[in-house]
Formats: structure tokens, sequence, C-alpha cells
């Protein structure tokens, strides 16, 4: 599979996935403190968006890349 062929699937399958669940989150540690033998942690999760056309032009793409013929 050349080069191209699997930046087209890469792509093809990031497209469909960011159509499918409309983004991804993530959990970020915010602050630590430690009292002795208590230890606080505050966990915030985030979410990150992926607009709708980000998505197709994505899966377009990919799906070009992966039709075009080896020359």
């Amino acid at each position: 599979m050349k080069g191209t062929q699997l930046l087209g699937a890469v792509l093809l399958a990031l497209g469909i996935l960011g159509l499918a669940y409309g983004g991804f989150s993530y959990t970020k540690d915010r602050d630590t403190a430690k009292l002795g033998p208590i230890e606080i942690q505050v966990k915030e999760q985030e979410r990150v968006r992926v607009p709708v056309w980000a998505g197709v032009a994505a899966a377009v793409v990919g799906g070009i890349l992966l039709a075009r013929k080896s020359g």
C-alpha cells in the first residue's frame, strides 16, 4: 500500500468516525492537593467537537485518494 493510499484510508476512517460521533472527549487533571494522608484531585472532562463539514471533507478526500489509480 502506497503512502497516499494509506493516508486516504486514514482520512476516510477519521471522516466517518467524526461524522458518527461528532467529536471526542478526554479527561484533564486540573489540581492536586495533598493534606497529610488526604489527597484531593480535580479532573475535568473536555469535549472537542468535529464540525460536520470537516468530517465530510476528510471522508471525501480519503475516498478520492483511495480511488486514485497508481501511476
